[in-house]
């Protein structure tokens, strides 16, 4: 880990420790599908008002880049969910799978103030729902079924996985 590192993308010299998380992907994931780097578009309904358009763009058709930081806090993500301190779960955009469940082992408080000093919602390994979603090996996390998801930022707590609000904002279809 680089502790000079800033912005919203995996440092250089990262990379995975054998035998712990993140569990990693290959480039394969993302190939080109049907709609950009996924078999469908993202649902037409998100949750917490995110716009439609700029998430299937991120989710679909981006590889590198994001929402702008603090567009989650523009959204009514802060209205919507659960703040007692129950996890909500976070849903791939295009197809409602569950792929984060969020705070997990820490408070509401302390999962809010995270997202809000890096810019963007920002999970642990804990909260991670390994079934669906993958890293690759320079960082990029991504769903299984191709959705664009954000980067893996490690700090000093370990992995921070930095997600686009607008790619977890489906609604389950499970």
């Amino acid at each position: 880990m680089s502790e000079t590192f800033r912005g919203c993308q995996t440092p250089q010299d990262w990379t995975p420790k054998d035998g712990e998380y993140p569990v990693m992907g290959d480039e394969s994931i993302m190939s080109p599908k049907a709609h950009g780097t996924s078999e469908i578009p993202v649902q037409l309904d998100l949750r917490y008002g995110c716009n439609t358009k700029l998430a299937d763009k991120i989710c679909n058709f981006n590889r590198h880049y994001a929402e702008h930081a603090g567009y989650f806090q523009e959204t009514q993500w802060l209205a919507q969910i659960d703040k007692s301190g129950a996890p909500t779960t976070y849903y791939d955009s295009n197809t409602g799978k569950p792929l984060f469940q969020a705070p997990v082992g820490r408070t509401f408080e302390e999962f809010l103030a995270e997202s809000r000093a890096h810019g963007w919602p920002s999970f642990r390994d804990q909260e991670v729902n390994w079934s669906y979603v993958r890293v690759l090996p320079d960082g990029e996390c991504v769903s299984v079924d191709g959705t664009h998801l954000g980067h893996n930022i490690p700090d000093r707590k370990g992995n921070r996985y930095c997600i686009n609000l607008v790619s977890v904002a489906g609604n389950p279809t499970e």
